[in-house]
């Protein structure tokens, strides 16, 4: 079945075309919705310029939001983009959209959850595929008994935040709207935090702002005396609790603010949101394990068309790596016969 396809350079245009497809009442995952691609856009872009191909036929839709360089283009994401994916509706006509990438010799896709549909998209129309894993996502499906939960952890977790908890005494604050207030406290922990500059503070708090609206956002504080120490970042939405963003202070890390707030953030989203899972953005570092149970895989898809001369080279490219690789592995194979 053909599909009717478009490219826009414009993300005004693909609202208006979109007629409200891409909004939060018909895409329940964040990253999906067309006010992300536009905050992106302005507060933190890739490389680029916006490229969306758009394929629609009677049963569907599909979006691919992409950052254009000449030839080469990339996902229209940035470190706020924990899952990327092509955007859909109905029975959406995937199988149309690289097709439609006029001009576009080799596409980089990432973090992606599940990446056999689109990548099959790009294998069956001629593209040379691959797919390679970029980061984890740790998951929990946490139940709704905060207790059993909490049972479960790490027994040196639940005692450092028991005897520290009762040694620090911190007071917890968990904003479910968005507050001025609690905001500057956040950013004043994270420049005093170990993580140094963020990224995009305008990006995080107009994202704080309109979750805050949509009553989605779960902004937690610990304080002790007045001085806030630890900060958390949490959306909860559709079913599922996301761990955006965390900090505390270093001169404070004795106390273990960061642990403290967390078992109060977890017991506040489990006891009153209740959602089927629980996922801790991306990234492998250890002390994420402590809180959840199961690493997934995040992907990375990279596409090269064979009838574009950038496609070519990059195929090519790939193909001498391995090469090279094969023979390193052969002569090391011999060196040690």
């Amino acid at each position: 079945m053909r599909a009717d396809c478009a490219l826009f350079t414009d993300l005004k245009a693909v609202a208006r075309d979109a007629g409200g497809a891409l909004n939060r009442a018909r895409q329940p995952r964040l990253y999906d919705r067309l006010d992300w691609f536009a905050r992106t856009t302005a507060h933190c872009p890739p490389p680029g310029t916006p490229l969306v191909v758009r394929a629609r036929n009677h049963k569907g839709s599909a979006w691919l939001f992409l950052s254009r360089r000449g030839a080469r283009a990339r996902a229209l994401a940035s470190w706020y983009t924990l899952a990327f994916d092509a955007v859909t509706t109905g029975e959406a006509p995937l199988a149309a959209l690289p097709g439609a990438l006029r001009g576009i010799g080799h596409v980089e896709l990432s973090p992606i959850e599940a990446p056999e549909a689109l990548a099959e998209a790009f294998r069956d129309a001629g593209w040379r595929v691959s797919v390679t894993p970029m980061s984890v996502n740790w998951r929990i499906a946490p139940g709704t008994d905060f207790a059993a939960f909490w049972a479960a952890r790490p027994g040196k977790l639940r005692s450092t935040v028991e005897r520290k908890g009762k040694k620090a005494k911190l007071d917890i604050a968990i904003h479910r709207a968005f507050d001025a207030d609690a905001w500057k406290a956040y950013e004043e922990i994270y420049a005093a935090s170990w993580k140094g500059e963020e990224g995009s503070w305008p990006f995080l708090r107009s994202m704080a702002e309109a979750e805050g609206a949509a009553g989605t956002l779960r902004l937690g504080i610990a304080s002790k005396d007045g001085q806030p120490l630890a900060a958390q970042l949490w959306t909860v939405e559709n079913g599922r609790a996301t761990i955006h963003k965390l900090a505390y202070r270093e001169d404070a890390k004795a106390l273990s603010p960061g642990s403290i707030l967390s078992h109060a953030m977890f017991a506040h989203v489990i006891e009153r949101d209740a959602p089927a899972l629980i996922d801790y953005g991306t990234g492998d570092q250890p002390y994420k394990a402590d809180w959840m149970d199961t690493p997934h895989p995040l992907w990375r898809i990279e596409a090269s068309n064979p009838r574009h001369p950038i496609g070519l080279l990059m195929i090519a490219a790939t193909l001498v790596r391995g090469a090279t690789g094969r023979y390193a592995r052969a002569k090391r194979s011999g060196d040690s016969a």
